[in-house]
């Protein structure tokens, strides 16, 4: 019993004489500059994803209908950008997202069909992309209002 004292003893008076010295004073200032040149080296070859719209508002419409649109997709980056996937919130959303590498410079479209059979008042449908950027997914948004059918 006495020998296990003198081990916690020991062992808590360890801990707290190497835990005093302020950990961010060791920090050298140079190691910094380097990891701050190191990654806005890495970050300038990456694809930045932009839109021509970040929201699209179909306006008013009856329940039924079908609305085709589009958002256009730019690539201000230094890399291709590359969209791997696009998923809508909801069934009535329907996708369909350019399957090749937009080149730095570049555009292309993303073209969506939504369908209001069975929907009705404000609308707000949301399309995640999955994309190569650093934020790795991006959202835009499919909005108007439904006038349900006369009966």
């Amino acid at each position: 019993m006495k020998k296990t004292t003198i081990i916690l003893i020991a062992i808590i008076s360890l801990a707290v004489l190497s835990c005093k010295d302020n950990a961010a004073a060791k920090v050298k200032t140079s190691n910094i500059e380097t990891a701050k040149a190191r990654d806005a080296k890495m970050n300038m070859g990456m694809p930045v994803i932009a839109f021509d719209k970040k929201a699209f508002d179909f306006g008013t419409i009856n329940e039924g209908d079908k609305i085709d649109g589009s958002f256009t997709i730019f690539n201000k980056g230094k890399a291709n950008l590359v969209i791997t996937g696009a998923r809508a919130s909801c069934g009535c959303t329907v996708p369909s997202w350019p399957k090749e590498a937009i080149k730095p410079g570049d555009s292309a479209k993303l073209k969506f069909v939504f369908n209001s059979r069975g929907k009705h008042g404000k609308q707000n449908k949301s399309i995640t992309l999955k994309t190569n950027t650093e934020n790795v997914s991006e959202i835009i948004r499919v909005t108007g209002n439904v006038t349900p059918k006369k009966k």
